[in-house]
């Protein structure tokens, strides 16, 4: 078959969703008590594979040890990037990769071109293997102390899987509530999906040039914003939940701080969580909601529209105000081409959740416009936080969140890409220029 890899790229995606999803039917995924239906199964296995974290079951008491490994498998493939993985293998195996794998890859890791994607393809296997091995490692250790060691180690190998890859599912009902003023838990559950979250890329970039002045204009952008918006969003969370009695205002002032550091920095990849989601404050929960929409960077685990494209749209905006015809950042120039392309994102993301809210609208009657929008943009995002209404969404609602997390996992505009029926341009035709009325 003669795929665009766009159009590939998606069905490698439902591919894995669907295998996963028969794999949680099966009787030895669940215990005794429980059994999937066949939407729930395909709920869980979307949210593993966009690796999103939104559940409606509660994972450490519904799933054996097949079914958690099961879930496990998907979130590290989805990670990857299942086209990613399929090329891993031929890689170990010593196949050799022509251009359509390349291409492939290219699409999947959202490299700039196809020159050096092996060797991409091949950090990014060693940087997962020794950063989860590092966060399982510390994990257990800290997991030890109040577990048996059998349990600690699995417990810090499957966080460490799911923080890394920005899944959010944890193995306890109130995720990591019971960690939240530990130093331990919230410096390497955070230091797994920020690494996760900021790209492969990136990573590797830093890895090589070991000089900040030296790396490359999207590395800049992404570990200036990352930290920006770290800071900001910690700050934030710190002063709107001060005193909230259902989240920080119990608290010690230590660990007011280590849960507004970890809530702040979580929300745009990742969906663990230390507080109650659903206690915080109306006005925390649309600061959350912006934070999801803008999400990670490309080439990462995360999801959402991606912090350079946030950025992108902030820089246009500055050179509209200046009165200026280009965007000039860090002394490069960026083209206008990735402008119109930052806001054809932008704005079919926006798009696509307004859509998506209306339609759970319908299907979720009589539930609060507040928690259904935080659980919209939390599945377009692939974040996986929810105020709740995960458990309590009705057949129609789990196929619409089931929908939501794989169009922001796929990507909005390569998913338009896949969908669209190109036709090649006869000639290109000039047209006289005329003005509209904006503002």
């Amino acid at each position: 078959m003669k795929l665009h890899p766009a159009h590939l790229l998606a069905w490698s995606f439902l591919f894995l969703i669907l295998t996963g999803t028969l794999l949680l039917m099966v009787p030895a995924a669940t215990t005794d008590r429980h059994h999937l239906s066949f939407i729930d199964a395909l709920f869980e296995a979307t949210s593993a594979v966009c690796v999103t974290g939104l559940a409606v079951v509660d994972t450490g008491t519904t799933f054996t040890l097949f079914g958690e490994i099961v879930l496990l498998v998907l979130i590290q493939l989805g990670g990857w990037g299942f086209m990613t993985s399929g090329i891993m293998m031929f890689i170990l195996l010593g196949k050799k990769i022509g251009l359509k794998q390349r291409l492939l890859l290219q699409e999947s890791l959202n490299a700039f071109s196809i020159q050096g994607v092996i060797l991409l393809a091949r950090k990014v296997l060693a940087i997962t293997v020794i950063v989860e091995a590092i966060g399982a490692f510390f994990l257990a250790i800290r997991w030890a102390q109040e577990m048996t060691v059998g349990k600690a180690v699995y417990y810090g190998i499957f966080h460490s899987v799911s923080a890394f890859n920005n899944a959010g599912f944890g193995l306890e009902p109130d995720s990591l509530s019971k960690w939240a003023g530990d130093p331990a838990v919230n410096l390497t559950i955070t230091g797994l999906f920020i690494l996760g979250g900021i790209g492969f890329f990136v990573v590797a970039d830093v890895l090589n040039k070991r000089n900040l002045r030296r790396v490359s204009l999207h590395t800049k952008i992404v570990l200036l914003f990352t930290l920006g918006l770290n800071i900001i969003s910690t700050l934030v969370i710190l002063t709107l939940e001060y005193h909230n009695p259902g989240t920080l205002g119990t608290m010690e002032q230590a660990n007011k701080w280590w849960a507004a550091y970890f809530q702040g920095v979580v929300t745009r990849t990742a969906g663990f969580n230390t507080v109650n989601i659903g206690e915080l404050t109306l006005s925390s929960q649309v600061f959350m909601m912006g934070l999801m929409l803008i999400g990670a960077a490309p080439g990462s685990t995360g999801g959402g529209i991606k912090v350079t494209t946030f950025a992108l749209m902030l820089f246009a905006l500055w050179a509209v105000v200046a009165n200026r015809q280009e965007i000039h950042v860090f002394k490069r120039r960026i083209p206008n081409q990735l402008v119109f392309r930052a806001l054809s994102i932008s704005v079919l993301s926006i798009l696509i959740n307004f859509i998506f809210l209306f339609l759970l609208t319908i299907s979720e009657p009589g539930v609060d416009l507040m928690l259904i929008a935080f659980e919209t943009v939390s599945a377009f995002g692939t974040v996986g936080m929810s105020a709740g209404l995960t458990p309590d969404l009705s057949s129609h609602g789990k196929i619409l969140i089931t929908v939501l997390m794989f169009i922001g996992r796929v990507g909005p505009l390569t998913l338009a890409f896949a969908l669209a029926n190109r036709t090649k341009q006869d000639a290109k035709i000039g047209y006289p220029d005329e003005k509209i009325l904006l503002g």
